[in-house]
């Protein structure tokens, strides 16, 4: 494997996870806000330290390559449910380049899924 190759890897889970974990943390400093913001889409706001845990908790587990397949599969799969749930009108430009934004990193982390973490990695400390 080439430098560029070695490289790429981590600075991809980096940059893939930094967007769940800013928006975990920004979640935690205006709670009462995106929790009213959740409910009028008709999400129970009760839910809303379980999505704080997965962004801030998923989003460091890829960086750090560990258990990077189960965390991308979760967060695969929340970008996608939350872009169907909060991004679906299609009519608003923006909301439709958001719900592209969720596709797009949806994909991201179903490349995790296939190819795993990569080197750089706890899931590859091991090997040679």
């Amino acid at each position: 494997m080439n430098t560029i190759q070695s490289l790429a890897a981590p600075a991809g889970r980096i940059l893939i996870s930094l967007i769940f974990i800013v928006s975990g943390v920004s979640k935690i400093f205006s709670f009462a806000g995106t929790q009213g913001y959740m409910e009028a889409a008709g999400v129970p706001g009760v839910l809303l330290p379980i999505v704080i845990a997965l962004e801030i908790l998923g989003g460091l587990a890829i960086i750090l390559g560990w258990r990077a397949r189960i965390a991308a599969f979760l967060l695969a799969g929340f970008a996608l449910v939350s872009g169907l749930m909060f991004h679906a009108n299609f009519a608003d430009q923006i909301q439709m380049i958001m719900f592209m934004k969720n596709l797009g990193l949806a994909g991201g982390f179903l490349m995790i899924v296939a190819l795993g973490a990569g080197p750089y990695s706890i899931d590859n400390r091991n090997r040679s």
